[in-house]
């Protein structure tokens, strides 16, 4: 039992402002009251509901692939030295999966989603989430370039398409739908890619990326599953890919969407030398279409590692920059391509980058819509998210660093006119109960009665930056993990999955299907439940 006294308290879930009362938490819950254990005093000091990242990369196949191409990296890395508590391991932009757990929680972040796994590989996934200690999580399905259900939609076939889509969401154990340039990584496996929504996708005549981005979003729908398609739109990083992003959304009108790493689609221009940002035309639409959630993707000027499904723009960026490349192909699934990459203040490209996000983050009104992420690592690390939060609160310090930006990219950006300052409850939104509910996560993002006792306790500085990136105490599951600095527990976090109903026959369809196109044998496809660690099924209702 715990009681935590004397903290001003953003649950913003709860419309509490900066609040004074107690918080007690008993068997891993907040409940009204409690009577002995243990009391902190948080006087002086802010308490949010534990971060939760709605978007990021931090487990399976490609994020290993990532470690092992960047020794570089590693070599200037913050190491965490084994003790008899925590286990050994590297920070950095690729984080091993003990310190990607230690450095979320020593952030105050207490659930995370890994945005990207093939079935073929989901058991690498899964073990590797399961060695992640104390944050809660889950991953998301890679489906857009599913040859199975590619050919499902060129016949036509949407309902049994659904079916497929229940099982393989089952065989992986993930938690929700994702799609990555959708036809374009197929495509890639012809060396082409998808760039018009409208046009057939190699090998295909009838299906194409609109096809593909409706469907799955009305499947993902008629499935209610927790969380809205999850879409990667065609054309990222391209200038003039903000057309593309304002068609994919009308592909989706009717249905509910989640606008993966927004920043990324978000430019205007013909070629590379008049790329400017067109934040204010993708806001617009954004703002006026509540079916519609974002994560803002937003980029730090620094080192990073770019690691997508999406093989084309992998390619193309390894030719403009000339940087290590590595790409594969995951049989008839999807594909991954990685390419480490810096991005520099001088860089007039990365200028309008860095800005778009920030944008993006202004000038959508509702803070319960768009989320905080850099798409770790493809942006920036995750845990320099305090950096972002500095920006957002404090419009001087933001014109400061803009004014160091090339001549030429504030003529192509808006950042210097936006005033707007987010407030502790907006930043408590963004970094957490926004993204709960987005995720369909009713007992996180908040510290009601009922609700997962993931607790952080900030001590008030004034800079944010020093605030957010130092927490005095990380409470996870009703247990202080954290504690002035030093990670005093590790436990196993649970993993968030879902098992939507399907009819039981569409086996007798998928087994000849898989003998035809899988290497793996059809009954060692599926990840068993007990390769799950702490598995939790969310109910599709």
């Amino acid at each position: 039992m715990l009681r935590i006294t004397g903290g001003k308290i953003y649950d913003p879930a709860n419309r509490i402002d900066g609040v004074i009362q107690d918080i007690c938490i008993s068997d891993g819950r907040i409940v009204a009251n409690v009577e002995g254990g243990r009391t902190i005093d948080a006087t002086a000091m802010v308490i949010f509901p534990g971060g939760v990242d709605v978007h990021t990369h931090v487990a399976g196949a490609a994020i290993n692939f990532a470690r092992a191409m960047t020794p570089e990296d590693h070599r200037k890395a913050h190491p965490f030295l084994h003790t008899p508590l925590k286990r050994s391991g590297l920070g950095g932009a690729t984080p091993t999966t003990f310190a990607t757990g230690y450095l979320y929680a020593g952030m105050g972040w207490t659930t995370v989603i890994e945005a990207a796994v093939p079935v073929l590989t989901a058991k690498h996934t899964h073990e590797e989430l399961g060695d992640t200690p104390i944050v809660d999580k889950g991953c998301l399905l890679l489906l857009a370039n599913n040859e199975i259900l590619m050919d499902l939609l060129e016949a036509g076939e949407t309902e049994r398409a659904t079916h497929v889509v229940a099982w393989l969401l089952g065989a992986a154990k993930a938690y929700g739908v994702k799609a990555v340039n959708p036809g374009g990584v197929a495509a890639w496996k012809w060396g082409k890619d998808a760039k018009g929504l409208s046009s057939p996708i190699e090998g295909y005549s009838k299906a194409t990326p609109g096809k593909i981005i409706a469907s799955l979003a009305r499947i993902v729908d008629e499935l209610r599953l927790p969380h809205p398609l999850h879409i990667h739109c065609n054309n990222l990083g391209a200038p003039g890919n903000f057309t593309t992003t304002l068609e994919t959304m009308k592909h989706l009108e009717g249905n509910r969407a989640h606008m993966a790493h927004l920043q990324f689609h978000s430019y205007g221009g013909e070629d590379w030398h008049t790329i400017r940002s067109e934040a204010v035309a993708i806001a617009e639409y954004f703002n006026a279409h509540p079916n519609l959630t974002a994560d803002a993707g937003a980029i730090l000027f620094g080192d990073a590692v770019t690691i997508t499904a999406d093989g084309p723009w992998q390619h193309l960026l390894y030719q403009l920059t000339g940087r290590k490349w590595g790409n594969l192909d995951v049989e008839n699934e999807t594909g991954c391509g990685i390419v480490p990459y810096t991005y520099r203040p001088s860089n007039l490209v990365n200028a309008v980058q860095w800005a778009v996000g920030l944008e993006l983050l202004l000038l959508i009104n509702d803070p319960w819509r768009i989320y905080l992420t850099t798409d770790h690592p493809n942006g920036g690390c995750f845990w320099r998210y305090p950096e972002i939060i500095h920006l957002l609160m404090n419009a001087d310090f933001r014109r400061e660093r803009v004014k160091k930006l090339p001549a030429k990219a504030l003529e192509r950006i808006v950042l210097m006119d936006l005033d707007r300052e987010y407030t502790l409850s907006e930043i408590a939104i963004i970094t957490s109960a926004g993204p709960a509910r987005a995720l369909g996560l009713p007992q996180k993002g908040h510290l009601g009665v009922g609700a997962d006792a993931d607790v952080t306790i900030y001590n008030d500085y004034p800079e944010p930056e020093r605030m957010f990136g130092y927490p005095r105490y990380v409470i996870k599951g009703g247990e202080v993990i954290l504690e002035e600095g030093e990670i005093r527990l590790t436990p196993q976090g649970r993993e968030f999955i879902v098992q939507p109903a399907y009819d039981e026959k569409i086996e007798e369809y998928l087994r000849p299907a898989f003998q035809q196109v899988y290497t793996m044998s059809f009954d060692n496809y599926p990840v068993e439940m007990e390769r799950i660690a702490r598995p939790e099924i969310r109910a599709c209702e």
